[in-house]
């Protein structure tokens, strides 16, 4: 048992998703409640075992709980009888990647730490990516798009806000950010520039469902003009795509 918390433990601080099974009671002689399975949803797990027939259940109910953050007590059927297993889920840390150290970045990534998600800003213009600036950071990367991607673990967990006006930041990063789990990926710019940039982005090679994945004009409609207002439409939205609203 010491190994399957050291595993989850070790899995947390690596900011893995992962599903901690446990089973509350059970009608199955063989199997005594109390007994766990850890599983991944890379894959990379399970380790341990509840019970050959119902492992496979198990781990199929615990991926759509991962990902919408929830733990749930399941039931499932052997010819013994019935077993209830909580499965707990243990999502990656929220984590919102800013492209683009501009003025709308400065209140969106203050939004964000509120709202308890680590937050990195991206611009390889270093008079602008400053802890002055952004206070708020968890981390600057002075670097251009292809390079602080390689940085940071797009996951289920991650948003990325693209907000830089400048086809040679957003396209390479849109083109990764799409590609990626990424639970919301969302670009700044008017109609006529976001089918202008699908269009470049297709010609790329970015698929029409990666395309139909992007939010873009940005943020929910609020009628938002200053850089505070339109920092609080994009980071509604991003909440609005974690919670399913």
């Amino acid at each position: 048992m010491t190994s399957i918390y050291a595993t989850l433990a070790e899995a947390i601080r690596a900011g893995r998703a992962v599903s901690l099974a446990t089973v509350i009671a059970s009608q199955v002689t063989s199997v005594l409640p109390g007994a766990k399975m850890l599983i991944a949803l890379d894959g990379s797990l399970p380790l341990g075992s509840i019970h050959p027939e119902v492992d496979p259940i198990i781990a199929q109910d615990a991926g759509p709980l991962l990902l919408a953050e929830l733990s749930q007590t399941v039931i499932c059927g052997m010819q013994e009888g019935k077993l209830e297993v909580f499965i707990e889920s243990f999502p990656p840390p929220q984590e919102l990647i800013i492209l683009g150290a501009v003025h709308v970045s400065i209140t969106l990534a203050k939004l964000a730490k509120m709202l308890g998600y680590r937050v990195t800003v991206i611009d390889p213009r270093g008079a602008f990516a400053t802890y002055e600036r952004f206070p708020d950071a968890d981390r600057l990367l002075v670097e251009w798009p292809e390079d602080a991607f390689s940085e940071v673990n797009l996951n289920g967990s991650t948003s990325v806000v693209v907000l830089t006006h400048d086809a040679k930041l957003d396209l390479p990063a849109l083109r990764i950010a799409l590609n990626s789990p990424a639970r919301y990926v969302g670009a700044i710019g008017s109609r006529t520039t976001t089918a202008e940039r699908k269009d470049e982005l297709a010609r790329i090679g970015a698929t029409q469902e990666q395309l139909l994945r992007l939010h873009s004009p940005i943020g929910l409609r609020i009628g938002a003009r200053t850089p505070a207002e339109i920092a609080v439409s994009i980071m509604a939205e991003i909440v609005a795509e974690r919670r399913k609203a």
